[in-house]
């Protein structure tokens, strides 16, 4: 069979080991591996650009992180004209499957990516999907490619923003990315010790985050006694997080192809009402992309050999319309085949019940 593999949407580390799971497993059965460019957009290309992929080509890969095979925020159903109008060329991606002879397609990506695969998938083109976002927040699978690097990224930006916190006595804000799931700011907050969690699943009081902080640093200032009150404080907030008076915060109007607008700036704003609204002076660092850069950690590149593995075994088993699903504990999980629309319009958010204190903006029973 001959395979076409694209990644779309936002890149991350794990997706290299994905693509080379899927070639070396693939080598085994019989599957002759094509690498599609820049996700959706490679379909939409009247003569698209390819690139064979073999167990050489591919050798090292597991040792990069984004995609070697570039990635796009592409949607085929949504294409805007010159005039501004938008139209479906989603029958210009099934042509150009038809005209690259591919049997199937394996697609690496998240709600948006795979949400065009569950489409073309129902209109009878084969495809096996990959979940990948290191916001970890797809429906149907414990494990999404990408978020164990982004975490421990996260957590170190965390451990070095206490140095200048901690000598300039700040409340040093840290933003991070989740726009409805605070999977990476819950987690990169208890692993770097932050006082104060604040994640889209639960809105927050600016009067009771005000109040958390009195009661860490004192009513009329950072204490300055090293045996006293420490002297700086740590708050991790989503980019997704807002007041419960609030709406989510925004870089500009625009939106992407999938109707999303880009967040961003809630740090700030938070920042800017502590220092206006308490004797505290505050600072805030936005990770931004870099949160997801640098190579895969252990656990990422596992899960995206096994992954890919498992996906090059669904299209030889002739399973299509299907995501692999990884449940329990990475990397020892169990990996099964759901269907491809169980990460359509579904979101895996924090279980705010189980692990969120929302008296103390922190993981229940973690006391910092």
């Amino acid at each position: 069979m001959r395979v076409g593999i694209l990644t779309g949407g936002g890149d991350a580390p794990g997706l290299n080991p994905a693509i080379k799971g899927l070639v070396y497993r693939g080598s085994e059965l019989g599957l002759e591996v094509i690498g599609l460019f820049d996700g959706w957009r490679s379909l939409l290309n009247p003569a698209p650009e390819v690139l064979a992929l073999d167990r050489q080509t591919v050798r090292r890969w597991d040792r990069d992180g984004g995609t070697n095979l570039g990635s796009s925020r592409t949607n085929p159903f949504k294409q805007w004209t010159e005039t501004g109008d938008s139209q479906d060329r989603s029958d210009e991606v099934e042509e150009n499957i038809e005209r690259l002879k591919l049997d199937a397609l394996v697609v690496c990506g998240g709600e948006d990516t795979l949400g065009v695969a569950a489409v073309l998938a129902q209109r009878g083109v084969k495809i096996v999907g990959v979940p990948k976002t290191i916001d970890k927040d797809l429906a149907g699978t414990d494990y999404t490619l990408g978020f164990d690097t982004a975490l421990r990224n996260i957590s170190e930006v965390i451990e070095r923003s206490r140095t200048p916190a901690g000598s300039h006595g700040w409340v040093q804000i840290v933003e991070v990315m989740g726009r409805h799931a605070g999977h990476l700011a819950l987690w990169s907050g208890v692993a770097g010790q932050a006082h104060l969690i604040l994640i889209p699943e639960h809105p927050f009081r600016y009067e009771r985050v005000f109040h958390l902080l009195s009661v860490r640093l004192g009513e009329s200032g950072l204490s300055r006694g090293l045996a006293q009150k420490p002297r700086y404080s740590v708050i991790v907030v989503a980019e997704g997080s807002r007041a419960e008076d609030g709406e989510m915060v925004t870089i500009d109007d625009r939106h992407d192809a999938f109707g999303h607008v880009r967040l961003g700036g809630i740090g700030e704003v938070l920042a800017k009402r502590i220092a206006a609204e308490t004797p505290y002076e505050s600072r805030a660092v936005v990770l931004g992309h870099p949160q997801r850069g640098g190579p895969p950690s252990p656990i990422d590149r596992i899960m995206g050999m096994m992954f890919g593995a498992r996906a090059a075994e669904a299209v030889a088993e002739g399973d299509f319309g299907t995501m692999v699903s990884a449940r329990g504990i990475a990397p020892a999980c169990e990996f099964s085949l759901v269907d491809l629309s169980t990460a359509q319009g579904k979101i895996n958010v924090v279980d705010v019940e189980r692990y969120y204190d929302i008296e103390r903006y922190h993981l229940k029973g973690i006391g910092m």
